[in-house]
């Protein structure tokens, strides 16, 4: 499991956390949460009693634990236990802590909205609008991004009508997709613009949208033509549509003689001020 070790300050005291590059996860100690979150005198203490509440309670978490080696206060390496971010917030919910209490708020707050979504998808939409405008994006990025979101999910529903379910097809999927019209997988695109967690689409151009739209417009079109009725079938196809948008690549590189496939990410000026307003 290949592991980057940092520190992240949260009101002014450290929290260890691993990346795990592999399943592309940050790791986090949930002893120093509890240190943030309580006023115990002994974080260790009132996590190993936590933790025996979890376990009596049978909740999924506890079966979550994972342990990595992290840099204790005395400079050693010590095992730790950890929890990805999903799983962390659920122990927070479990803590009763002032300090935790916006956290939960935050949480149903959450939830709530994604019941909104479910019965009003249109809400989804208009909360990330206003999400992009909050970042500092343009207007004309945004509505980019937002059809690139009508695009993918379109090409989504074709691959469930030719069978596909599991999340871990569509991933392959949109790999073959990537590597096709941008010669990188997603996890090669990712870490040449320098992203961990972050959204590689949150993080393109608009040249980068637009040809990623199109990878996806036509293996979603090809798909249709064509019905292929296996998984490998449809990767054959996702490859087909990644081309064309490569060729078209090909071409406008050779036009305006340079890359369009940039290590630039959000934080570059949100993307030169999102290619200078579209080159304006």
């Amino acid at each position: 499991m290949k592991q980057e070790n940092s520190i992240v300050l949260f009101k002014q005291q450290k929290i260890r956390r691993h990346w795990d590059e592999d399943c592309e996860e940050w790791f986090f100690s949930i002893i120093d949460i509890i240190a943030v979150l309580t006023d115990s005198s002994n974080p260790r203490r009132y996590w190993s009693d936590l933790k025996t509440k979890l376990g009596q309670e049978g909740s999924e978490v506890y079966d979550k634990i994972v342990q990595l080696k992290m840099t204790s206060p005395d400079g050693k390496q010590r095992e730790t236990d950890c929890f990805k971010t999903e799983d962390l917030l659920r122990v927070i919910q479990s803590i009763p802590s002032p300090k935790a209490e916006p956290f939960k708020l935050w949480l149903a707050k959450v939830g709530y909205e994604r019941i909104e979504e479910t019965e009003d998808p249109e809400l989804a939409f208009d909360r990330a609008m206003r999400t992009y405008l909050q970042k500092g994006y343009s207007k004309e990025w945004i509505n980019q991004r937002l059809k690139s979101i009508e695009v993918s999910k379109e090409l989504t529903d074709e691959w469930k009508e030719r069978g596909i379910e599991k999340d871990s097809e569509f991933a392959i999927l949109t790999d073959e997709i990537t590597r096709a019209w941008a010669d990188k997988s997603v996890k090669d695109y990712k870490k040449f613009k320098g992203l961990k967690k972050q959204s590689l689409r949150d993080n393109m151009t608009n040249l980068e949208l637009v040809l990623n739209m199109l990878a996806e417009a036509s293996t979603s079109e090809i798909s249709k033509k064509k019905k292929p009725d296996s998984f490998t079938k449809s990767k054959v196809v996702a490859k087909e549509g990644g081309h064309v948008a490569k060729t078209a690549r090909k071409e406008l590189e050779a036009q305006i003689g340079r890359s369009i496939v940039s290590p630039l990410n959000a934080q570059d000026s949100l993307l030169i001020d999102c290619e200078n307003r579209t080159d304006e």
